[in-house]
């Protein structure tokens, strides 16, 4: 009965992301995908170069694939070919990973405005200017968008029109992408905080004091939230309340969102540690290395047979590593782009393929 839930339950959310793709798959931010992305080594199926590195990673949305590059583009592709569809240009940098919903795409910018997009032309809609870069990526609901800036500031927009409908100090630069669930909504700060507040108002329900500053997501599922911070700290808290559950001590810093599935919580550390955590008491499960920093968020992929792969990316010869997530081995590893350059982008599972950006060859997508 608990593998046939798990299984309507994934499959209500890829209904749902015909309507909305956005960071980590879901606005609970899981980072959980139900795919046959590939067990063995893979082959580059396309790619779409770019004149700069990439740091976003890719959103999947029916026949389009969407991702900016440091020169200030977004790109829309056709998925079957890596085709042009269109391109839309800013001023600065893209690092924020665009939401789609609907008919129109949502994204932030380094010249510190959020845009929403026309997504089949690029054409613009509306844009908003906060007071500082918008690293951060958009969750997006039925009449919201909610984005954060390095002004620091949490910033609730009208879906429609982009006009200001609340803003919330959060005392630091948000680079966390907000998590929306059940009418609340979760984000952490670099003033080493992490906030509960209300998605209508904007007024804060908890707030929990960190050692040090986040740049991950949070995750909520079952009622818990998962979020790591800059002290190397990995925490479990009582999404309700900002009760502390439990936290874990790892060996560096925490800069990436974790993948929550069920009792294992996966996390990448900055020194390249990863880690399969018990969602229950945090206890290690299983531990790996993949050599050298990380700042992209890990993703993790099922298939019907319950069959689960964890992908990771890292400084480190840009390399993308695949393991089993239940035993934790390795099972390949490909060379993505080159070393030594920020790599934020986590890979995207949809169907067999998975899509990753690039900082030296812009957007690759692999079969197994």
């Amino acid at each position: 009965m608990k593998r046939l839930l798990l299984i309507l339950t994934l499959l209500i959310v890829s209904m749902t992301l015909a309507a909305q793709s956005t960071f980590r798959n879901g606005l609970n931010r899981p980072g959980v995908y139900m795919a046959e992305a590939p067990r063995t080594e893979p082959q580059i199926v396309w790619e779409y170069d770019t004149p700069r590195p990439s740091r976003t990673t890719p959103t999947v949305a029916g026949e389009l694939v969407y991702f900016g590059d440091e020169s200030g583009s977004l790109y829309a592709l056709n998925i079957d070919d890596g085709s042009l569809n269109w391109e839309f240009e800013t001023n600065a940098p893209i690092v924020s990973t665009a939401s789609v919903n609907g008919d129109t795409l949502y994204v932030g910018g380094l010249d510190d405005n959020v845009y929403a997009l026309d997504a089949a032309t690029g054409d613009t809609i509306w844009q908003f200017e906060t007071g500082g870069d918008v690293y951060a990526s958009p969750a997006v609901t039925d009449d919201r968008v909610f984005i954060g800036s390095r002004d620091g500031t949490l910033y609730a927009l009208d879906r429609t029109t982009g006009e200001q409908v609340w803003a919330f100090d959060t005392g630091g630069e948000v680079w966390s992408s907000s998590a929306v669930v059940d009418d609340t909504v979760y984000v952490g700060s670099h003033a080493d905080l992490i906030f509960a507040l209300d998605a209508a108002t904007g007024n804060e329900i908890w707030r929990y004091e960190n050692p040090g500053s986040v740049d991950a997501s949070p995750v909520v599922v079952d009622d818990r939230l998962y979020i790591g911070n800059r002290a190397g700290e990995f925490l479990a808290l009582d999404a309700a309340t900002g009760d502390r559950l439990w936290q874990q001590k790892l060996d560096s810093g925490v800069y990436a969102s974790a993948a929550v599935h069920e009792d294992i919580a996966y996390v990448v550390s900055f020194d390249g540690g990863v880690y399969a955590l018990a969602t229950d008491d945090g206890d290690v499960q299983w531990q790996a290395e993949i050599g050298g920093p990380a700042y992209a968020s890990p993703t993790l992929t099922i298939t019907e047979e319950d069959i689960m792969t964890l992908y990771t990316v890292t400084e480190s010869g840009g390399l993308m590593h695949a393991f089993d997530g239940a035993s934790g081995d390795l099972l390949w590893q490909v060379v993505t782009g080159r070393a030594g350059d920020f790599r934020s982008a986590s890979p995207v599972a949809v169907e067999d393929r998975l899509y990753v950006a690039s900082n030296s060859r812009g957007l690759l997508v692999y079969v197994e």
